[in-house]
């Protein structure tokens, strides 16, 4: 069984054991016996976080099981993509040549560069 904190508004918070069934259930206290709440602690180093950071973890949580959009099945009323996001962006025509011989060449585009 897991471990929960829970906290008396008495003698402040304890730990016990509860089934996950009865998580959301009070429990008595140990000490005075009097019904208490659970409670969820959060780490210090949340509350300190940058104000962006913070923003980016909570989109990933709320990200976590289905994106929000996808370009590879994007939806046309969505109003993100009006904004110009690229995903709707039309490639111009390649540059790119073959030889006689099926090398690629690039006499437009990066003379430097070595075709593979």
């Amino acid at each position: 069984m897991p471990v929960y904190d829970f906290k008396c508004q008495d003698h402040g918070v304890f730990c016990e054991l509860a089934t996950m069934d009865d998580s959301s259930e009070p429990i008595a206290c140990p000490t005075c016996g009097a019904m208490s709440a659970r409670i969820i602690r959060l780490s210090p180093e949340i509350f300190k976080m940058d104000k962006d950071k913070k923003k980016a973890h909570e989109l990933n949580e709320r990200n976590q099981h289905e994106p929000a959009y996808s370009t590879l099945a994007r939806r046309e009323d969505d109003e993100e993509h009006s904004k110009g996001c690229g995903c709707t962006a039309t490639l111009g025509k390649s540059k790119m040549f073959f030889t006689e011989r099926g090398e690629k060449i690039f006499p437009t585009m990066r003379p430097w560069m070595i075709s593979h």
